[in-house]
């Protein structure tokens, strides 16, 4: 068993060994859907490597409404399978990764009998479907019950709601313990390492970090798990030039928790009848998402003031509450996703299904799904991998192996912090949390971790991804930054320059999606 560290100091030895080996597969791409890939395979017994162009999860699996859900408005689109799998895989996340699925009640208003009933109906299918234990199946609350568990409803045309538990996670976060979890297993991973071309015995990977890093990887068989960048690393190889997919934006907006003082993940309807969410997060409060196509897969996609506005005006129709200023949305995210092309559908029309495509060549690429249903969806991958590759390989187990920072109880470590700072931490690191507080527990403790653990080479990879400060902190964690550079350019070798260019990238980072807002 290798080690699930994830040393950023180690990149040319790293490289040195992606040049140096013939792999059974390798993997384009690092977000949930080429983590699981990589974790799955190496368990198997496969030789992996796995090459990501910018940072683990720095895609559509960080830019995510971060919920671990089955799916239910699947139901009504007559998407069984969907979500069966996803309601199904939520209990498995569950049991690997505890400190990443964190039980929330979901709560969907109802403004009449007939809708109640029709709900119920779709929740015993899915509570079917999904195995849900009893003590977690969904209930009926009147109009009084729903105003003293939740007084900021407008309830004028309201007639109850209907509770059910659902589950929040750190979508980055378990992007990365599927990362470590992959290297532990015996594969060679790689962030910041662009796939450049695609040879006939492998691919090229060039470092995007100008340390003049490359490597020409051997593999048997190559998986593109790209996310939006599917169809261009599709085009790389000849004839493989059409588009497969169909992009969609989506934004969410993070405002302080006592300007939306929420107790449960309410389910809001918009003016044209789609869903968002209001989701409590520690001192937070979140809303999202939007679902309007995107042309071009963009790093970080511009919202537009339409969307800013669509999520305000909704929020603000479905609860009592004062016009919500630009001044006080404290950050926000968006992205896009990777969804398969159905023409003349609407984007939330178009299904969340994944499909998986083989080239003439032997490329494999994979494309859509829900993070929620990741690890079954990469079963099957890996199932086609290893008939493709002949090979007899171990039996799938990663439904039982738990995830870095998963096997053990947090315990008593986080008992001295505040119950918000505690709540962060397990949340963030699960038993590894009180190693952070051995180190000091601060900010440079989390980022100089970021470094010799988890893989963090630029200081957006802490602040973005591993702390998630730069959406979940006062001020979008921009106090965070000085201090985080300073630990980690110390084990990086940055100079003053390198330290105040690493600063200032972040810094244009939030500048640019708050360039819409009046504040």
């Amino acid at each position: 068993m290798s080690s699930t560290q994830l040393d950023a100091r180690r990149r040319a030895q790293i490289f040195a060994e992606l040049e140096s080996r013939t792999f059974d597969l390798a993997v384009i791409g690092g977000g949930i859907t080429g983590a699981g890939i990589a974790r799955d395979a190496a368990m198997r017994g496969l030789s992996v490597a796995l090459v990501e162009a910018r940072d683990y999860a720095s895609g559509t699996s960080s830019r995510s409404s971060k919920m671990i859900h089955g799916g239910l408005r699947y139901l009504s689109q007559g998407d069984i399978a969907l979500v069966k799998e996803a309601a199904s895989e939520r209990q498995v996340l569950r049991r690997i990764a505890p400190h990443l699925t964190r039980l929330s009640p979901f709560l969907i208003p109802t403004t009449n009998m007939a809708m109640t009933a029709k709900l119920r109906t779709g929740l015993w299918t899915f509570e079917k479907l999904g195995s849900v234990p009893e003590a977690e199946k969904h209930e009926v609350i009147n109009l009084a019950e729903l105003q003293r568990r939740e007084p900021l409803m407008r309830t004028d045309r309201l007639n109850g709601a209907v509770l059910y538990p659902e589950f929040l996670t750190d979508d980055a976060r378990l992007v990365l313990a599927n990362i470590r979890s992959a290297q532990g297993a015996g594969a060679v991973v790689a962030n910041h390492a662009a796939a450049s071309d695609l040879t006939d015995d492998g691919l090229v990977a060039i470092s995007s970090l100008g340390d003049n890093l490359g490597a020409r990887i051997r593999a048997r068989l190559v998986v593109n798990a790209a996310g939006a960048w599917v169809d261009a690393v599709r085009g790389l190889e000849a004839g493989e030039g059409d588009a497969r997919l169909s992009l969609s934006r989506g934004i969410h907006l993070v405002l302080p928790r006592e300007r939306l003082p929420i107790n449960a993940t309410i389910i809001i309807r918009a003016p044209d009848k789609r869903s968002i969410f209001a989701v409590p997060r520690g001192t937070f409060t979140y809303i999202g998402t939007t679902d309007v196509f995107h042309d071009g897969a963009d790093y970080w996609p511009a919202p537009t003031r339409a969307d800013i506005d669509y999520l305000l005006r909704a929020t603000e129709a479905a609860l009592d509450i004062d016009p919500i200023g630009d001044a006080e949305i404290v950050s926000l995210w968006s992205g896009v996703r990777p969804l398969i092309a159905q023409p003349g559908k609407k984007a939330n029309e178009v299904s969340r299904k994944d499909e998986i495509w083989t080239s003439p060549g032997g490329l494999v690429s994979i494309a859509g799904g829900k993070l929620s249903a990741y690890r079954a969806m990469a079963e099957r991958v890996v199932d086609l991998v290893v008939n493709r590759l002949g090979r007899t390989a171990l039996p799938c187990s990663t439904a039982d192996a738990p995830l870095p920072g998963g096997s053990r109880s947090v315990g008593d470590a986080l008992s001295r912090l505040d119950p918000l700072a505690a709540e962060r931490l397990a949340g963030l690191y699960g038993d590894e949390a009180s190693e952070i507080l051995i180190a000091g527990g601060d900010v440079a403790a989390e980022a100089a971790r970021a470094v010799t653990h988890e893989g963090a080479a630029r200081l957006e990879d802490y602040w973005v991804r591993r702390s998630a400060r730069a959406w979940f902190d006062r001020g979008a964690g921009l106090a965070a930054l000085a201090p985080a550079a300073d630990a980690m350019g110390a084990l990086l070798g940055w100079d003053d320059a390198a330290r105040a260019a690493e600063i200032a990238h972040c810094r244009r980072i939030n500048d640019e999606s708050r360039r819409l807002l009046g504040e």
